[in-house]
């Protein structure tokens, strides 16, 4: 599921590097335990004109409050460097998380290229967050819906409706190569997160086995090394979120009732930077399962139904 070269050591912020004839990529300088080695942005394109799928964040990651996985210094002059000669005619965003959406109003500016893809969406959370927030100020001049198309020079690119780890997520269909833009959806380094009240655990495993019955043949994600058997890892993923859910029956079966001592059994060894994001993810799962009549809630105790 890795590239040719080394990963993550050959590659460096703000470098453009050819992945094949149609796709190139550049790392923002945002790596974090959420974002790994930093957001990519992916340029498609070989001719005259190019689309830029996913163009970053924008903050400093200096200031108190504003945290090193949304920083952009720098990035959008390194995007122009890497299109130099070419007509950007598309801003495309798989979601509007901070490390994902922010940079577009900028490329906007320097390029003249309309912002299209996802819907626009704002949600005021209601625990710690997982990840980046969501970006307030996102303001697509087209949204795409699914199997909705645009193309460029030598390019088609189709939009693949993914909710789940937001609820306006998209991934991109490269149809000329068959490559597929998953964002934060599908990630070899990760799983991705699914937070609530936005993030959906039914919503994500029902686009996980979309993407399942596809014929895509090599997923770039935001995040991380290519993906080069997506049905392999797609069906590895859904065999473990699964797994994860009978963990948690397990729990509830023993009489852990809180979610904090779920993840203190459930997952050993874990960073504890990541102890929020688990815990969503469980949540996540408990939600699901409550809709399903498998489990109930009384006071933030959980019990099965």
């Amino acid at each position: 599921m890795s590239e040719d070269k080394p990963w993550p050591d050959s590659i460096r912020a703000g470098d453009c590097e050819q992945h094949e004839p149609l796709v190139r990529r550049v790392l923002a300088p945002n790596p974090s335990p959420y974002t790994f080695t930093g957001t990519q942005t992916w340029i498609v394109g070989a001719g005259s004109d190019v689309a830029v799928i996913d163009p970053g964040p924008t903050g400093s990651g200096m200031s108190i409050g504003d945290p090193a996985d949304i920083n952009g210094a720098g990035h959008v002059d390194a995007i122009l460097r890497a299109v130099d000669g070419q007509r950007v005619t598309a801003i495309l965003c798989t979601h509007t998380h901070r490390d994902h959406s922010p940079a577009a109003a900028p490329l906007k500016a320097a390029t003249g290229a309309p912002i299209i893809g996802c819907v626009p969406l704002a949600i005021r959370d209601d625990g710690p967050r997982a990840d980046s927030a969501f970006d307030p100020d996102y303001a697509p001049d087209r949204v795409l819906t699914d199997g909705e198309r645009i193309s460029g020079d030598g390019w088609t690119i189709e939009a693949v409706a993914t909710p789940g780890h937001t609820s306006n997520h998209l991934c991109f269909a490269l149809l000329e190569s068959g490559a597929l833009f998953t964002g934060d959806h599908v990630m070899a380094w990760s799983t991705s997160v699914v937070s609530p009240p936005d993030g959906d655990m039914a919503a994500y495993m029902a686009s996980l086995s979309k993407l399942y019955e596809r014929g895509d043949r090599i997923y770039y994600p935001a995040h991380g090394p290519a993906v080069t058997k997506p049905r392999q890892l797609v069906r590895g993923m859904l065999g473990h979120r699964k797994q994860r859910e009978r963990q948690i029956l397990r729990e509830l079966e023993k009489g852990t009732r809180v979610i904090p001592a779920m993840v203190a059994h459930m997952y050993k060894g874990l960073d504890p930077r990541l102890t929020g994001a688990a815990g969503r993810s469980v949540l996540a799962h408990l939600l699901d399962l409550r809709a399903r009549g498998v489990v109930r809630e009384r006071n933030d105790e959980w019990e099965l139904a």
